[in-house]
């Protein structure tokens, strides 16, 4: 062990059901039944290991189909480049891989509204799950000449003698180094001539092909980036900003707040830059020592995305992918897949407000519909039971007093208004329905 990372505290508490239970939240898409019970049998860093370094994948329960149950198309068809990347989210077995691609997707934010291509939209999301864990340097070479972000950001449109700044300047800002954060507007400049060369050919039938570099589009003249000159090219471009003294500072910083909701201690900022500087720019050390790090566990709860918070009721429910409202139900609470709003990302403080926690309460219907029950199934008038049963429909997810109470009450009074036979035959079945429901937008459940 390196002595930056002894210098990373690490969680020495109970890790049972309960830590595992948020760890598959923070590091996936919550557990399917008895997943959370299997997986603190592992103990801390057997957990955390089974999610950084998983065995081959497995994808678990049936294809994802449309509302006619057909196959989905998600190269063609509006809403089902959605469905598919939900569906990899719901069936994997290697859930923190397809939580680092909605990281990456979310930290070089891509919109299908400026490609205008779901088939370059999802090659650039296979890149987001290659590099998930690997060399952060090597993603963002990667991205940079990615033809989905070459659009996004006018890369094509960038050629000596007439310079476009939008990557150069959104690659320091937005994705390695911050805004302001160490460069100028010198700097942004010669950033853009850095990266000058990339172009593409364009297709009746299949939009833009063909992307390369050409070197005749490159301006070949000396630059100036971070005090440094030299003849630089577009992979100088990226490695310089990500061995800038700054990036190392951003890098842990950004990593961290999407896995735990409070800044890191000095300190532990420290040792994690320390950490990720010492293995070459690695992505799955310092992602690792986050998911063994007290504050995940003792620290305060986290909102969840809502494609985590409906992907998640999916795996619980083991329910697959059967209709194509999850597009547009998404796009309600926030968040559609390869739509984020704007090159920034998903801004996490808009994902519970009076408009997008209505979008909420219709997904967890929406989940529930296929197993709502009818009337004619007997079941028991006592409140307690009654909320034991609905809590075991969703895995038994541990909630807190509060939230308890309040359903106990919940049922209480429905139960208590029960002063007909038909109303007794009937009323469990409606109460567990809405128990169920209330269950699903939580607190308890709309966190993790």
């Amino acid at each position: 062990m390196s002595s930056a990372a002894r210098n990373i505290p690490v969680y020495r508490g109970r890790f049972g059901p309960a830590e595992a239970e948020r760890l598959l939240w923070r590091a996936g898409f919550g557990p399917r039944p008895g997943e959370a019970e299997k997986l603190a049998k592992k103990g801390l860093d057997g957990a955390v290991r089974s999610l950084t370094r998983p065995k081959r994948e497995r994808l678990v329960g049936p294809a994802p189909v449309d509302d006619d149950k057909n196959r989905i198309a998600p190269t063609d068809a509006w809403g089902h480049d959605h469905l598919w990347w939900l569906d990899r989210m719901v069936r994997t077995s290697r859930p923190l891989v397809e939580r680092m691609s909605l990281v990456w997707h979310d930290w070089f934010a891509t919109s299908n509204e400026g490609v205008g291509s779901q088939r370059l939209m999802l090659k650039q999301n296979s890149l987001f799950r290659s590099y998930g864990l690997g060399s952060f340097e090597q993603l963002l070479l990667s991205v940079t000449k990615d033809p989905a972000m070459l659009l996004w950001l006018s890369g094509t449109e960038n050629e000596k003698g007439s310079p476009n700044e939008n990557y150069g300047r959104e690659m320091m800002e937005l994705f390695t180094l911050g805004a302001g954060r160490g460069y100028s507007e010198r700097d942004v400049r010669e950033q853009a001539r850095a990266l000058t060369g990339f172009r593409n050919d364009w297709d009746e039938d299949k939009g833009p092909v063909n992307f390369r570099y050409d070197s005749e589009r490159h301006d070949p003249g000396t630059k100036r980036i971070f005090g440094k000159r030299g003849r630089f090219g577009w992979r100088d471009s990226c490695r310089l900003a990500v061995h800038h003294p700054n990036h190392r500072s951003f890098f842990v910083r950004k990593l961290w707040s999407y896995f735990i909701p409070s800044p890191p201690s000095a300190a532990t900022r420290r040792a994690l830059e320390q950490l990720y500087v010492g293995n070459d720019f690695a992505v799955r050390p310092v992602v690792e020592a986050i998911l063994r790090h007290p504050r995940l566990y003792t620290g305060p709860r986290m909102v969840k995305p809502p494609v985590v918070y409906l992907a998640g009721m999916l795996r619980a429910t083991k329910r697959g992918i059967d209709t194509e409202a999850w597009t547009w139900l998404a796009n309600q609470a926030g968040q559609q897949l390869f739509y984020p709003p704007n090159v920034s990302g998903w801004d996490d403080d808009r994902w519970l407000d009076t408009a997008s926690f209505l979008a909420r309460w219709n997904i967890a219907g929406r989940v529930l519909r296929p197993t709502v029950l009818k009337t004619s199934v007997k079941g028991p008038l006592d409140p307690d039971k009654l909320v034991d049963r609905a809590l075991e429909f969703w895995g038994s997810p541990r909630l807190t007093s509060t939230t308890r109470r309040a359903l106990k009450s919940f049922a209480t009074r429905a139960v208590a208004d029960a002063d007909q036979r038909w109303k007794k035959a009937q009323y469990p079945a409606l109460i567990e329905n809405a128990l169920r429901h209330l269950i699903a937008i939580s607190p308890d459940l709309q966190t993790s």
